[in-house]
């Protein structure tokens, strides 16, 4: 340990990081900038984690999908709190790269306020192209605290329609029904429509024939969307008893009868299939059969005789009588 000149060692570091200071303080930048983003999303990653898993606790419930069934207010509370969680880690992103990349410019000796300064040009071609970006980021900041959508909502964005995946900074990703990933720029998006807030209302018009009673056939639909609302598989996702709202409307075939089901957001597709079935099955038993209202009439082409054709349409002239006049 006698050996050992101290004194050079403490030397040749100082010497080193005179020689070396700028591309330390760069390799400190970028080291401290990852670990801050490291910590902050996992700050934000448990305080979603801890919101979510209190709702699942308060509701009783060990998985998400198991909230759709339950009351409204947790369901909405789990989806903004993920919303809001995907939107905090693109900000804390975005700024930290922000914030780490004037730094290091500044690490190189560029003055930052003097480069945009001096190249107005540039400048300006800068900012009018950075307005589409900042349009996008206000526009998708607005959508989440409006609780406009949130992840793993149903929503009709114009071209874009399915359920939201991820809410970013500038760009909202929707997944189809056909499985096509759509990415949306917040600041194209001009209207939302939302099937997934509050509640939904699932609506079933049958056609029935002019011969069979009405009433009858409403108080067995009744009856059968009762039924359903009753079995404990559909119980939960039932909102409000099933309603006959009458004929809806009336057409050459057939009368249009109304059905109406208040059910809970995410369940309105599935519960229609299953009380259209229930119906179908309901309406054999009774020997009611749904007629076709795709039935195309054609009017004079062929006339009885004696009759000068009829009051809706023009007659069709005949050969003869063509070859006559």
């Amino acid at each position: 340990m006698d050996d050992i000149d101290w004194a050079t060692i403490w030397q040749n570091l100082a010497d080193f990081a005179v020689t070396y200071e700028a591309p330390l303080r760069i390799a400190g930048v970028v080291v401290g900038a990852i670990l801050l983003r490291w910590v902050l999303l996992i700050a934000i990653h448990r305080v979603v984690d801890r919101v979510v898993h209190g709702v699942k606790k308060a509701q009783n419930v060990e998985h998400t999908t198991e909230l759709t069934a339950s009351p409204l207010h947790a369901v909405r509370v789990v989806q903004r709190t993920r919303t809001m969680g995907s939107v905090m880690r693109n900000l804390v992103t975005w700024a930290i790269v922000s914030v780490a990349f004037v730094l290091v410019l500044s690490e190189l000796n560029f003055s930052v306020t003097a480069l945009i300064a001096s190249a107005g040009i540039l400048g300006a071609a800068l900012g009018f192209g950075a307005q589409s970006v900042v349009k996008d980021m206000l526009n998708g900041l607005f959508m989440v605290f409006e609780d406009q959508l949130g992840v793993g909502d149903v929503v009709d964005l114009g071209e874009a329609v399915g359920v939201v995946e991820n809410v970013g900074v500038r760009v909202t990703q929707v997944r189809d029904v056909g499985g096509t990933l759509w990415f949306v720029r917040n600041g194209e998006i001009l209207r939302v429509g939302n099937k997934s807030q509050g509640w939904a209302r699932v609506i079933i018009d049958l056609p029935v024939p002019y011969t069979a009673d009405v009433h009858a056939v409403e108080e067995v639909l009744l009856a059968t969307a009762v039924d359903m609302s009753s079995d404990p598989v559909w119980k939960r996702k039932v909102l409000e008893p099933p309603e006959i709202w009458g004929i809806e409307s009336i057409s050459a075939e057939a009368l249009v009868v109304r059905l109406v089901m208040k059910v809970r957001t995410a369940d309105q597709w599935e519960i229609a299939r299953e009380l259209r079935l229930r119906l179908k099955l309901a309406l054999d038993a009774m020997g009611v059969s749904l007629p076709a209202l795709n039935r195309v009439v054609m009017d004079g082409l062929e006339r009885p005789a004696g009759r000068k054709g009829s009051p809706r349409t023009k007659p069709v002239p005949l050969p003869d009588e063509e070859s006559r006049s």
